[in-house]
């Protein structure tokens, strides 16, 4: 089986059905619509937002229309495709196109400079890509430098001279499925790591690894026809798409939101009967801080309809989700682990029936292995921490063209993650940091989540990071970098005092205010720390030394 059968299944079964539902608060009331027959539908009120919705029918119909257009420019299977778009209505159905033309699809990070795109571009062997108007400035910069790219398609109006006009031509291809036969072991996507240690890494997967991502998904929170599933995360993460995967296997409605105010969230779960939300933790953090300072009013919405709430990408701090349950007493919750390398969340989670361990990342998923080992890859005791590992077939082909790199974390079919965990006696998994980020200080690892998580419990605090910084004594020490919430003030000796609850080697040498920074699917932005941080430090340490 490959994920392109569902597409065609909910066109056949729920053609003139809702599929896609697209709304952008702070759009121009007066911008046309992409596609040539997308209904625009909008509301009287004069605040109403930009609003597209595409039925299941018209999906299908505009996927086989871009591969179609990819065949007629003679693409062979296994083309590289890459995909540089906002989150948009035209998003999905131009993957589907691409793996309908047998072609492998390229997502890409919507923040890359144009040395990155160049670079992606590059390393993934992209013979074809498809831009938006807001990448124009950085495709000028390096148009000249990215020759081996044969075909560039514009997707909007008054694309540049470079391009040609996507949608204009997919109006001359045929709606019908293309003559294309695909199989599970064909490859089906190249995902980029988030670059946290560097440049990022090419991770290539097959189409078994898409389609054992739809089943675990829905197995875990349960998608039927009448589920609402509101997106707001980046589509060209796996995170998003894989969520999304519930909800094409269960031929149930999705709204792309663009834009995470907690005012615009709200409103878009009334309006639409969202059913199901995927938050990242920043957005979650926003929409409580919102209503428990009296900004937000849930009086004004409806939302008796909402029935899961799930957090994945990053560690989820205990105490976020002991506000939410709080607030949202009748709310099923889950945690989901994962990453790009194992086609996104969903290798463990907590399960809605485990509330009573929060904290935890939960079990190995549907379809899922999970371990916990040494440096020697042996499993340790329950409660030791060590490397966790998972095995399952939404683990990744490879690295694409790093044989080196996929050597060092695929090993006789587990995945080495990279993060630190432990298993309690109930075999319930908990994340305790990157193996990367461990601090070692004095001799004695300090895991930086588990110092994050206890900072966040003050009340004054809205983010912190916590990461190590040289030191010529310790070799290092931890440092907290801690952003307060809108409105209060808070002093280093207020942080000193509250970290005395801690044990002495484990609180924060050095504290810093300052705003943390997090990438577009909310893991914090370390190496950014590191860079702003440890400069200074480096040079103490060495003339110190």
């Amino acid at each position: 089986m490959v994920i392109t059968e569902f597409l065609e299944k909910n066109a056949r079964l729920y053609g003139q059905e809702t599929s896609l539902v697209e709304i952008n608060p702070s759009e121009e009331r007066d911008k046309a619509t992409t596609w040539w027959d997308f209904n625009l539908i909008e509301s009287a009120a004069s605040d109403a937002p930009y609003r597209r919705e595409l039925s299941w029918k018209d999906f299908e119909a505009k996927a086989n229309r871009f591969a179609n257009l990819l065949l007629s420019r003679g693409l062979k299977k296994g083309t590289k495709v890459a995909i540089l778009l906002m989150n948009c209505i035209e998003w999905l159905p131009i993957y589907f196109g691409i793996l309908k033309a047998g072609c492998v699809a390229v997502p890409m990070n919507f923040r890359y400079s144009s040395d990155e795109i160049k670079y992606c571009l590059e390393l993934a062997d992209v013979e074809v890509l498809i831009f938006g108007p807001e990448f124009i400035s950085r495709m000028d910069a390096i148009k000249d430098e990215i020759g081996f790219v044969k075909t560039l398609f514009f997707v909007g109006k008054n694309g540049p001279d470079y391009t040609e006009d996507c949608i204009s031509l997919m109006g001359f291809c045929s709606s019908n499925v293309p003559p294309v036969a695909l199989s599970e072991t064909d490859d089906a996507a190249i995902y980029f790591s988030s670059g946290t240690t560097g440049f990022p890494k090419a991770i290539l997967h097959n189409h078994l690894s898409l389609v054992h991502s739809c089943f675990a998904e829905q197995n875990h929170h349960s998608q039927t026809k009448d589920d609402v599933f509101l997106c707001i995360p980046p589509l060209y993460h796996t995170g998003a798409k894989m969520h999304w995967f519930g909800s094409l296997l269960s031929g149930s409605k999705a709204v792309l939101l663009r834009g995470v105010k907690p005012e615009w969230i709200l409103r878009a779960v009334t309006e639409e009967r969202c059913t199901i939300v995927w938050l990242l933790v920043p957005w979650a953090q926003d929409l409580l801080d919102a209503i428990e300072s009296g900004k937000v009013d849930l009086k004004n919405y409806r939302l008796d309809q909402w029935r899961l709430m799930h957090i994945g990408a990053q560690p989820v701090p205990p105490s976020l989700v002991m506000r939410w349950m709080n607030i949202f007493p009748k709310h099923q919750y889950d945690t989901n682990y994962g990453l790009s390398e194992s086609i996104g969340p969903g290798c463990v989670h907590l399960g809605v029936e485990n509330t009573h361990k929060v904290g935890a990342i939960g079990k190995a998923g549907f379809g899922w292995q999970a371990k916990v080992v040494d440096e020697k890859g042996k499993e340790v005791e329950k409660g030791e921490v060590g490397e966790l590992i998972v095995k399952g077939d939404g683990v990744m082909t490879c690295y694409y063209k790093n044989p080196e790199a996929t050597a060092e974390v695929l090993k006789n079919g587990w995945l080495y993650t990279g993060d630190m965990a432990r298993e309690d006696e109930d075999g319930f998994l908990y994340l305790v940091d990157r193996k990367k980020d461990v601090v070692i200080s004095g001799g004695e690892n300090l895991y930086p989540v588990q110092i994050e998580d206890f900072l966040r419990s003050f009340d004054k605090i809205k983010d912190v990071a916590v990461i190590g910084l040289p030191d010529a004594r310790l070799g290092e020490i931890a440092a907290a970098i801690i952003e307060i919430k809108e409105g209060l003030s808070c002093c280093e000796e207020e942080i000193e005092e509250f970290c005395k609850e801690l044990p002495r080697y484990k609180r924060p040498r050095k504290i810093y205010f300052d705003k943390v920074p997090r990438n577009p699917t909310g893991k914090i932005e370390k190496p950014v720390l590191r860079e702003k941080y440890c400069k200074g430090r480096l040079v103490e340490v060495q003339i110190t030394g």
